[in-house]
């Protein structure tokens, strides 16, 4: 028997994709149960909601009962990533969160103004990106907290001043990482590891590039150094390549971006799918809807890769910008 859903649910539905927190997806799931007509093709429907209200709500309940300071230092992600920006004392990581996103954090002349992680959410064309305020890191010391944050980052960000010892920040940024099993995607590492390591998606920005002195020491850097790793140079202070480093968040994440639309309807280009690149038709119908997954017969496709309205099989290979017309 088909379940003759009503347009509400599947508003509720999308809410329910879009929510962050645990309390929010239940309500969501709640208005669903409740909009949904009761009948035998509805019961398997129902009783998955009722599932996962109360798996969402033990989620709450857990995350109620955590102590002060793992809360102020566990960030649950939002967004299409979450990036950490890291680096050594006064490099301007709290200059660059307040510059391109919503968030506050302390900004000051003097080191160590950062003493807890504040996120923050930046725009890039019709997604947002979620940056990651940490304290300072060095040999010295460093909370057990933020080795956790970087660990569970999609992306990390490593912040250098050029007006410094730019060198001997890199050198102690990477030993710092190496502690505790970090390394940036592309980088060696050790063979003589007793635990797995963890392998991170990494930028490298070169901040306070304000003169063309400047310019030339970030190049001598370049060289010296032998990065392996995506590097930029900006400025903060003059806004300089912020928007290039935005672009560059997007390239480094691997994700792309698809869009689905009903038979005879226009898609909403303001409202993609963010998916992992190489993901198949099959891996976007579970995203959407894991009932899609059986029921999918094939679907059309618009795009840069394909003729319009081209129709492919499940195990079709999505492309940045596809547009998805869904058959079930």
């Amino acid at each position: 028997m088909p379940a003759n859903l009503p347009p509400q649910y599947f508003e509720a539905e999308k809410r329910y994709r879009e929510a962050r927190t645990p309390e929010d997806k239940v309500k969501a799931l709640e208005e669903m149960l409740m909009i949904m007509p009761k009948h035998k093709g509805t019961d398997k429907l129902r009783a998955d909601l009722r599932r996962k209200i109360s798996k969402f709500r033990s989620q709450a309940q857990n995350k109620k009962s955590v102590s002060r300071r793992e809360s102020a230092y566990r960030i649950e992600k939002e967004g299409s990533a979450q990036i950490a920006i890291i680096g050594p004392p006064n490099s301007g990581k709290s200059s660059l969160v307040a510059k391109l996103t919503n968030a506050n954090p302390e900004v000051a002349e003097f080191p160590h103004t950062t003493w807890k992680p504040t996120p923050g959410m930046v725009q890039f064309e019709n997604i947002q990106f979620q940056l990651i305020d940490t304290p300072p890191i060095s040999k010295e010391y460093m909370d057990p907290w933020i080795a956790d944050l970087i660990r569970r980052a999609d992306i990390i960000v490593i912040l250098l001043d050029i007006q410094a010892d730019i060198i001997g920040q890199w050198e102690e940024t990477l030993e710092v990482l190496r502690n505790i099993r970090v390394f940036p995607e592309g980088t060696e590492v050790p063979e003589d590891l007793t635990k797995p390591p963890f392998i991170k998606k990494t930028i490298l920005l070169i901040n306070k590039v304000d003169t063309p002195q400047h310019e030339e020491d970030y190049s001598v850097f370049v060289e010296l150094s032998g990065i392996s790793i995506p590097a930029l140079p900006v400025s903060v202070k003059n806004q300089r390549n912020l928007d290039e480093f935005v672009r560059k968040i997007y390239e480094v994440s691997g994700l792309i971006r698809v869009y689905t639309k009903a038979p005879g309807k226009d898609p909403d280009l303001n409202e993609p799918f963010v998916i992992p690149r190489d993901s198949t038709l099959e891996e976007l119908a579970y995203k959407i809807h894991k009932d899609f997954v059986e029921k999918l017969k094939y679907a059309r496709i618009w795009g840069n890769s394909v003729f319009d309205g081209q129709m492919v099989q499940k195990d079709y290979v999505l492309q940045e910008g596809d547009i998805v017309e869904l058959h079930i």
